[in-house]
């Protein structure tokens, strides 16, 4: 059960940043939600990292409840990371301002 450790970091930012997506569709695309955009992922990633290590410990692989919501938010923080990475490499050379 070690190794899957590692891969509890891809599945929680998967997660949050499907779940971001589908709330900013929600909104319709608000400018005043996508400031909140990097704290909301904060929060998400923090609560599925708790509710890991409460659940199945051994899939956060951390020792503690404060380290799987570190570990949590950091991963909700990389999705936000995601969606820019995604962002910048989808971008044509129409969307640059000149």
């Amino acid at each position: 059960m070690e190794n899957l450790s590692i891969v509890s970091v891809p599945i929680i930012v998967s997660v949050v940043y499907a779940l971001i997506g589908v709330i900013t569709k929600a909104v319709n695309n608000s400018e005043k939600f996508k400031r909140f955009i990097p704290l909301l992922a904060l929060i998400i990633g923090a609560a599925i990292g708790g509710l890991l290590f409460v659940f199945e410990p051994s899939l956060i692989g951390a020792e503690s409840g404060i380290s799987a919501v570190i570990t949590g938010g950091a991963s909700g923080l990389a999705a936000t990371g995601t969606d820019q990475v995604v962002k910048q490499l989808t971008k044509n050379d129409t969307d640059k301002k000149e």
